[in-house]
């Protein structure tokens, strides 16, 4: 499904090249649940906005789903965001305004899904996830799992070959964190292919597989224990990106990579 081969990236900052990526190569097949885990400035962020086709590697292949598209237009790669690939981001993006069916709909309407269509599937899709109950409440009206969940529906209805979830559970507590990471569990037992990046071990050892990454290279994998509910998974009380990360791992707007 991907297969990312010899990918380079550089920055320059303050006259001198960070090579964020150097030479990375990783494989990813149909129905994986893989984290890519690594510390602040790890190059963990600019290997995601890669996969999920929100950046563009300097140098090196990068195929998804049998195709290469390290050349493709930028109109070319919003179409494969918007069509292959289902983020979930720490910030839930969810805009207020709108319900949770309506935030679910959303991407659905820049696909071209009909009307009765995406209804549907936005129902289903927050019926999956435990919010049959909260369909019409605004995000101001969820608790902060809630709208995690809300996120991850929206990601669902749109049918992806892949799942990107950044930092799931950040902003979230112990308890709520360890939900999300049980409907993880779930959603890749349904067999889908789902890719978590994160800064805790604890939280990468509920994946399938844990890639290690530092200094912009691949260092290491593993193997987690994937167990449901078990206490000793339990995730930190909280963790989100600190000042460091949001320095060196510069993310683009999620709100533009879901729509």
């Amino acid at each position: 499904m991907i297969e990312i081969r010899d990918i380079e990236k550089k920055y320059e900052m303050g006259g001198e090249t960070v090579h964020a990526l150097d030479k990375v190569t990783l494989s990813i097949q149909d129905g994986e649940f893989v984290a890519i885990i690594g510390p602040s400035g790890s190059g963990k962020s600019t290997l995601m906005n890669i996969i999920g086709c929100l950046d563009v590697a300097d140098s090196g292949t990068y195929i998804l789903n049998g195709k290469p598209i390290e050349k493709y237009s930028e109109r070319q790669l919003a179409r494969i965001r918007n069509k292959n690939i289902g983020f979930i981001f720490q910030g839930f993006n969810l805009l207020s305004k709108l319900s949770a069916l309506e935030n679910v709909e959303l991407p659905m309407i820049y696909q071209g899904v009909p009307a009765h269509e995406r209804h549907k599937r936005a129902k289903e899709a927050l019926e999956h996830v435990g919010l049959a109950g909260r369909i019409k409440h605004k995000p101001t009206e969820l608790s902060g799992g809630q709208q995690q969940r809300c996120a991850i529906a929206r990601a669902l209805a749109a049918h992806p070959s892949l799942i990107l979830a950044d930092e799931p559970t950040g902003n979230l507590d112990k308890k709520t964190g360890k939900e999300i990471l049980n409907l993880f569990l779930e959603l890749h037992e349904q067999g889908n292919t789902i890719v978590l990046i994160t800064h805790d071990p604890k939280v990468a050892d509920w994946a399938e597989r844990i890639v290690y990454i530092e200094d912009g290279k691949i260092t290491s994998e593993g193997r987690g224990t994937r167990r449901y509910g078990t206490d000793e998974l339990t995730i930190d009380e909280k963790h989100t990106y600190d000042a460091e990360t949001q320095a060196e791992e510069v993310m683009p707007d999620g709100a533009d990579a879901i729509l």
